[in-house]
């Protein structure tokens, strides 16, 4: 057999400790403080543990000092797997963090508990982001069960902190440590289709916004004598919905292929229906096409607030809670090269690049210089109860990385 073949015959017979590790890494939640949990520590530990019985035996980690979380840090982990060439490396990185399970009544078991039913794996964080995690695992422990060497040094990261703005991961990483380095291969199986055909290459740049109106309270039989913050609140967020037709660009790597600004989140105000609120607070959630900076917006942002004010006699603040500016990774980029090739070996399928409206933790690694692509083959259930991993799909993806691990087809 080819080193692929052997690769591939080797993960294939996995499959049950494939699922066995998704069993494993589901009953310890890993959730951020801002979600009431305690962080990844607990996972990290299983994980370190898990792995070492499989076999790794290079580890490192680097903790973000986290004072909100019982044991005072937040977790990253890196398992080397040594290559033929260390001039550079290939990176798999995934996020330890998973959101919380939502309404317990929408899930038809236990979100914490692994079902596995009619070729799925069922529970919280199944898919996002453990299939990307499990296939990776096993994807660099056939090259040490089989004794075949990957064609680069190999480096699988797992960070924290992602579902909330990856402050204690990846930007900690970036900002704290020098692990990356500009000729790496960088895979970030934390999104893709059903078909595994999209490679994610770009992203909208993301605003995230609190808006909080303050008016003044009356009774609701006498407007006259209050200011109506929530009034005042919906106003501004037709107007900031409208900036859609203000930044009319469009793109077709993106789809949507258009700009987005949408009220999301809105916390109480009064409690009783015959009271006008002197006090409100909505949230935007902003996707923005690169062309235009976030400086832009912030500015036609800042007009629509003073029209407002002005017609309402309130005063509201802004704050961003999350904004980031997205470079995009070339479509010509030897990562982009080498998975499009991996994709049609093993899924049979030609590869494409795309720009997603979501954000990932790719946006803070392009920013950083560095190219890296998002790709998995999955059904997008992601947040959603009820969140399931296709197991074909963990097989098939552990193969693909696999074939970009070994070095591509010059290699198979």
């Amino acid at each position: 057999m080819t080193p692929m073949e052997q690769l591939s015959s080797w993960i294939e017979s996995q499959r049950s400790p494939m699922i066995d590790l998704q069993r494993a890494l589901t009953a310890v939640p890993a959730l951020a403080p801002e979600s009431g949990g305690q962080g990844e520590k607990d996972k990290c530990e299983l994980l370190t543990s898990a792995l070492t019985a499989l076999g790794y035996t290079q580890f490192e980690r680097f903790d973000a000092p986290d004072p909100r979380v019982s044991c005072g840090y937040r977790p990253n982990l890196v398992v080397t797997i040594a290559g033929k060439d260390s001039s550079k490396t290939i990176w798999i990185m995934t996020h330890l963090d998973v959101v919380p399970p939502g309404e317990l009544a929408k899930w038809n078991s236990d979100p914490w508990t692994v079902v596995e039913a009619n070729g799925r794996v069922y529970g919280r964080g199944v898919e996002d982001n453990q299939q990307g995690m499990v296939a990776s695992v096993f994807a660099g422990l056939s090259f040490i069960k089989t004794g075949i060497q990957p064609a680069y040094t190999v480096k699988l990261l797992f960070v924290a902190d992602e579902e909330v703005g990856s402050a204690m991961g990846i930007q900690f990483l970036l900002q704290k440590h020098r692990l990356f380095r500009p000729d790496d291969i960088i895979i970030i199986p934390d999104g893709g289709d059903d078909c595994g055909s999209t490679i994610e290459i770009a992203e909208k740049n993301l605003l995230w916004l609190r808006v909080e109106t303050k008016g003044i309270q009356t009774h609701g039989s006498r407007p006259d004598q209050g200011a109506n913050a929530h009034l005042a609140a919906c106003d501004l967020a037709l107007r900031l919905n409208a900036l859609e037709e203000h930044f009319d660009r469009r793109d077709p790597l993106f789809e949507p292929d258009r700009s987005t600004f949408q009220p999301t989140k809105k916390e109480a105000n009064v409690p009783n229906v015959n009271t006008i609120p002197g006090d409100d607070v909505f949230y935007m959630d902003c996707r923005i096409l690169p062309f235009y900076p976030l400086s832009l917006v912030r500015t036609e942002i800042a007009r629509l607030v003073a029209e407002v004010e002005k017609k309402y006699g309130v005063v509201i603040q802004t704050r961003e809670e999350q904004a980031v500016e997205s470079r995009a990774t070339s479509p010509d980029a030897p990562v982009v090269r080498i998975l499009a090739e991996s994709i049609k070996r093993i899924y049979g399928v030609e590869a494409h690049p795309i720009g997603i409206g979501g954000g990932t933790v790719a946006a803070y690694l392009r920013n950083a210089g560095f190219d890296a692509v998002v790709w998995s083959k999955i059904d997008e259930t992601a947040h959603q109860p009820n969140e399931y991993c296709v197991i074909d799909n963990l097989v098939g993806d552990a193969r693909v990385m696999a074939s970009v691990l070994l070095g591509g087809k010059d290699n198979e």
